[in-house]
Order: structure tokens, then sequence, then C-alpha cells
């Protein structure tokens, strides 16, 4: 500690200065020396002697150690360190420092070299785009009524991106997922921020950003007839069609997924890209979860593919909608799973039947009723037929060691046919239904099933369907909860924007 202090000419020791020598020599102008003038500082070093032997302040160091050392330091603290005195000042010109935070803050790398060629330097890049768009950057989903959305915001070569990331195809819920651009922002063109509206079939046009509230922020174009088609809405909607679902019209002989389809395209394409977004965090992971939390893809009926976000809270486990539909809107709660009630599948023979199925999870879902009418009474643990005591934590993970067999009962619908024909555990939970415009929402029982890690399903006994859920694989940066108060605090405003 006396060594640091000496260097810096502050502090407790006895030995130290108490305050570093002052620059008699520094008589010229405050104005900050150019790149260049920074960059000789540095070179001069290499042929004459730049201190004493035992520096007695921090200034006395050689540049190229205090390049070294302030390259260390976060972007946001090097402004306040320009303010220490002008040596600093011009040291901070350098771009070895800058070029080093636009590559461990933000992942830049080979881009810099092509940035500098067009005369844009990486203190300017740091500066103009990467620091002051920092706060947009991660998850966000939009405000687009009950189908929400989730948007990634990523530093993206030379640009700042903005991808729509949209479901598989239904119902190819293992494909990965697809990523359409909305907005772009950069400095390609000149040493000017340009913001660019992405949406539509025309190229980059002018667009907005605004950043007003915390953890929010809007977007606007600019130009929105780049959004039409010549051939009008019906090309429009043909268009947006092949994108979403992967087919004509004319393939979907439904006619209430028609339906959904068209209400789907009008309310969407009214916005124009004229979008509110709010930040989402994906769950941190804690040691007693029973698998990676995270999101994954599932099969909704008519409604196609839709994103979940699965997290843990402590004995529960609970999906949420990132996006949704008319029924259910996106930031509801459409499962929640209690990690305390396994349920035993009975052989292959016995599961092909939705009448056995059935008796086993209403029976712990009666259980479950009397005890929520009853708080004072005793959990009956084993008592019902089907159910292990212990939850995931006691009997329950012992059965993850080992996979059983599995079949969907008959009659059950499933837009997958291909699934997993064995399982590691089971265990009761809730769905949420609802009629159109989310009126008359209930929870109604049902069966977890985990498959792996990345798989799992549930059973939804009153609408005899299942739906097969897949893990996103994409690497998501800026994405996760800093703890799991701020987490659950997400969760719950999520469900107030759609309730």
């Amino acid at each position: 500690m006396a060594v640091c202090a000496r260097l810096c000419g502050v502090g407790q020791s006895r030995r130290c200065r108490r305050r570093q020598r002052h620059n008699q020599q520094d008589q010229g102008s405050d104005s900050d020396m150019d790149e260049e003038e920074g960059e000789r500082i540095v070179a001069a070093a290499d042929s004459a002697s730049t201190g004493p032997p035992n520096p007695q302040s921090l200034l006395d160091l050689p540049p190229e150690l205090l390049v070294e050392v302030f390259s260390s330091l976060p972007g946001t603290e090097l402004p306040n360190l320009a303010l220490v005195c002008k040596k600093i000042r011009q040291i901070l010109n350098t771009e070895t420092i800058w070029r080093r935070r636009c590559t461990e803050e933000f992942g830049m790398r080979e881009d810099l070299r092509k940035m500098e060629v067009v005369g844009v330097s990486s203190r300017e890049l740091y500066a103009k785009l990467l620091h002051p768009y920092r706060h947009i950057l991660g998850l966000w989903q939009p405000d687009i009524g009950p189908y929400g959305g989730l948007l990634n915001v990523v530093v993206d070569g030379l640009f700042i991106i903005g991808w729509m990331y949209l479901p598989p195809h239904d119902p190819r819920v293992e494909d990965p997922m697809r990523r359409r651009p909305l907005f772009r922002i950069h400095m390609w063109e000149s040493n000017k921020v340009a913001v660019e509206c992405m949406y539509g079939h025309k190229g980059p046009h002018k667009g907005d950003i605004q950043t007003g509230k915390k953890d929010e922020f809007s977007t606007k174009c600019n130009q929105t007839d780049h959004h039409r088609m010549p051939g009008g809405r019906q090309e429009e909607f043909r268009t947006w069609l092949e994108e979403e679902w992967g087919r004509t019209l004319e393939d979907i002989f439904h006619e209430h997924m028609q339906e959904l389809i068209l209400m789907k395209f009008i309310y969407t394409s009214q916005y124009d890209n004229c979008l509110t977004y709010r930040r989402i965090y994906l769950p941190p992971r804690m040691p007693s979860d029973l698998l990676q939390p995270g999101l994954f893809k599932g099969t909704y009926g008519s409604h196609g593919l839709e994103i979940i976000m699965l997290s843990f809270h402590g004995p529960c486990a609970r999906a949420t909608k990132l996006t949704g539909d008319p029924n259910v809107p996106a930031g509801q709660l459409t499962l929640d799973v209690d990690l305390n009630r396994p349920v035993c599948l009975p052989d292959l023979e016995h599961q092909r039947s939705m009448e056995e199925l059935s008796r086993l999870v209403l029976g712990v879902h009666e259980e479950a009723q009397r005890e929520v009418q009853n708080p004072d009474v005793a959990p009956q643990g084993a008592a019902s037929e089907g159910a292990v005591a212990g939850g995931a934590g006691g009997a329950g993970a012992a059965v993850l060691e080992s996979a059983q067999p599995f079949v969907l009962p008959l009659g059950v619908m499933t837009r997958n046919e291909v699934y997993p024909r064995t399982c590691k555990i089971c265990f009761y939970g809730t769905g949420l239904i609802a009629g159109h415009g989310f009126t008359s929402p209930e929870r109604t029982p049902g069966l977890f099933v985990l498959f792996d890690e990345d798989h799992f399903g549930f059973i939804w006994l009153e609408l005899k369907s299942f739906s097969l859920y897949s893990r996103l694989t994409d690497r998501l940066a800026h994405a996760y909860a800093p703890d799991m108060e701020r987490f659950e605090a997400m969760l719950r405003n999520m469900q107030s924007w759609t309730s």
C-alpha cells in the first residue's frame, strides 16, 4: 500500500509525499493534443529516459506504462481521469487505449481497423456510438399488444443492430430461430452517428431512437413509404405470411387458423416499426435449479410457435410468455410447475390411457387444492397415488439419473409427431387458458414432462393437447439479470404490461 501511495503522490504513509510535484513547465495552453501528438509521447519513451529510478508520483512513470494502466480502466472513468492534468489528458488521446476499451467492453476487434481506414478513430467510435448507445444493448420486449416479441440489440460488426427474434415455422420446434433486423446505428458514412430503419423491403432508410425512461426506448421510422409494396396490402400480406408462417393462405385449411393469422397481420402492421421496447432479463442460475433456466420455443396449437422464459423460484418452475396470442398475451404466466409434487408414470400400456393419466394428475391436483384451502393441514406427501415425495431436491433428484419410457396418451393432440420417447421426471403443474381477448382466464391442471436439459413438454388435460418446448441456443450477450431480485421485479412488471 505504501508503494502505491508513493506512486500516486498521496496516502497515509509517512514516507510518501503529501502532494505530487507541480509541473513548473506547464505554461502552455490547456487544449487537448491531437491523437498523433499523443502517440509521439509514447514513442519517445523508447529512446529517452522517462523518469527517476524510484518514481515518487504516478506522472513519473514511463508513458508506455501509463498507457497500459489507463487501458485497463473502464471507458466511463477516462473522462474524469482526463481532468487531472494536461499530461494525462494528452496520453488519453492514444488510440491504443480506446481500441482496447472497444474490444474488451463491446467485443470489437478486426472491425476497428476498418473504421480507422475510413477516418473514424477508436476514440470517436467509443465516444459517439458505443458509449452513448450502450444502454440499449441486451434483450427487449416490444409493446405490440398481446403478441409481444423478443428484440436483441447487439454490437454487430461496425453497427449496433436491433434483431427481432422470430420462432421457426410451425411446427418445426427444433429448427433455429429466425432473425430480422429492425434498425441499425452506425458511423460508416461520416463522423456523425446515423440511425436507420431496416423494416420493409426497400433497404435502410432514415429512422430515430429515443431513450427517455430507464430500461425503455422507442424507435420511429421517418420514411414509412419504404414499408409499402407495389401490389398494395394484398402483396404485403402474402409476403408477410410467407415470412411468418412459411406458407400461403391456400395451404392453411383451418378456418379459425386463417382468422388468427389475418388478425395478427392487421394488428402488427399498423405500427410501421414505431415501437416502444422494455428491457427484459434472463434469469440467473441457482445451484438448486432443476435445469438451466432460459428461453424456449414451444407449440401452442393454431397460434403456432411462441417464445417462453423458464425460471425457477424455490419449489416452483415458471414459464412466462415473451410472445403471445389473443387468448393468452405475452407477459403472462403460461405454466406453473410444483417441483414438490413429482408424478410417477405407470408402464407404457397404461400411459396410453388418457383416463389413467387424468386420474393420476387430478389426484395430485385435488390434494394441492385442499392444501390451499387448509394451509394449516400438513401435506400428505406420497399418500396420493402416483406422487413421489421429496420433490426435485429429494427423491425426485434420484429419478433424474435414469430415463424412463414415455408415450403420449391416445387422443392427445400434438403439433409434433416426433417427440422424445424417454423422460427423466414428471411434475404436477397448471397451465393458463383463456377465451379470446384474455377473457375468463383460469389455471387448468396438467403434467410437466422433463425430457433432457434442452427439452420439456406439458400435457394440457382439459384441452387434451401436448406442447413441446425446445431451448434457444443463440448466444445472448448483455442479457442476464444482475441478481434474482431484479429478475423477479422484471417479471412482475412484464405481467402488468399486458394485464
